[in-house]
């Protein structure tokens, strides 16, 4: 008997350097022959994409839906329903909706694909306000799953709380991590430390079933205390982007200290390979994208400037949360929860 395909749409015209990573990293997705199993769809302007799909001596033929119009990072997030039904965006994720793909990739405007992935799919049954994460390094061999990181600023206890249940699926079923640590952000340790919402946060979560290990501190965060961190979308993206800054100070301090003398340079030039092993736990391309979690179907948001092999990743992703039904896990999970 024949086997469905899982089918993913990719939004070709989201992203900085897209159609051309988009194309290429589909490529790379589908000449893995683990992925045969996979059918990706694209939207975006056709007649574009099939010129670059032959520019670029590309072998895979690919199904496209045709979509006039593009979301752009200057589009407010709310007005896409409203304007830009024919964006490669919107049309994505409404096959979805139509259950005509199990899955929507995208690295367009975030903000836009969260609103909009709302609206159209609607939430999971027994979750509030779906959520973003991110990844950071840590000491450990797996990252440090961060949640919310701007979706919702002003998040309730219980809110974060369904985070917390959600990023522990998640971290449980695609990461592999046994029975997921769950630390909430806080200034202190001390249970008694915090804001109301924040010391409401910690009585849900100490009275969940939940591996939760109690309040951790910023500096804690890297070092694997737990696997999933969670806070409001305030402070999550706070950290996210003081984060997102330091690489970029580390690589400009190296490439100072490195133009002082002679004798610098030869050290800088020593620890090259080393660095480049280091800094790569930091790239982002690594993990590809991360899901938008509490929404009624598939959906992965990756990084403006993703790379071919982001993309590639980020179709693996979603492969992932479909043939391991997250989406129902986290369904079934809250409705326990709540009963």
């Amino acid at each position: 008997m024949p086997v469905n395909k899982i089918k993913i749409v990719l939004d070709a015209m989201g992203g900085d350097f897209a159609p051309d990573s988009e194309l290429q990293g589909a490529v790379e997705f589908m000449n893995n022959p683990q992925n045969h199993d996979v059918q990706i769809i694209l939207t975006g302007d056709e007649q574009l994409l099939r010129n670059r799909i032959k520019n670029l001596n590309l072998s895979v033929d690919f199904e496209i839906v045709d979509c006039k119009d593009k979301v752009t990072m200057d589009d407010e997030p709310t007005d896409i329903i409203k304007r830009k039904r024919d964006s490669s965006l919107y049309k994505g994720i409404e096959i979805v909706k139509d259950a005509k793909a199990d899955a929507f990739v995208s690295s367009g405007n975030t903000g836009a694909v969260h609103s909009t992935s709302t609206l159209v799919l609607g939430r999971i049954a027994g979750v509030s306000r779906p959520t973003i994460g991110t990844f950071f390094p840590s000491v450990a061999d797996n990252p440090v799953l961060l949640l919310d990181v701007g979706a919702n600023v002003d998040a309730k206890p219980s809110y974060i709380f369904q985070f917390a249940v959600m990023g522990s699926i998640y971290c449980s079923q695609i990461l592999g991590i046994k029975n997921p640590k769950i630390g909430l952000l806080n200034i202190g340790e001390e249970e008694s430390k915090g804001t109301n919402d924040v010391r409401e946060t910690y009585k849900l979560l100490k009275a969940s079933p939940l591996n939760f290990i109690g309040n951790i501190e910023g500096r804690d965060i890297f070092s694997a205390h737990a696997d999933v961190v969670v806070c409001d979308g305030f402070i999550g993206n706070i950290v996210l982007k003081f984060a997102e800054s330091f690489l970029g100070i580390l690589k400009s301090k190296i490439k100072n200290y490195s133009e002082e003398s002679i004798i610098k340079k030869i050290k800088v030039g020593l620890m090259v390979p080393i660095l480049k092993d280091i800094l790569q736990q930091f790239d982002y391309q690594k993990y590809g994208g991360v899901p938008l979690l509490g929404v009624n179907g598939v959906v992965i948001i990756g990084h403006g400037k993703s790379s071919p092999e982001a993309v590639k990743n980020m179709l693996v992703r979603a492969k992932e949360m479909v043939q391991k039904e997250v989406n129902k896990s986290i369904e079934s999970t809250l409705k326990d929860l709540i009963n």
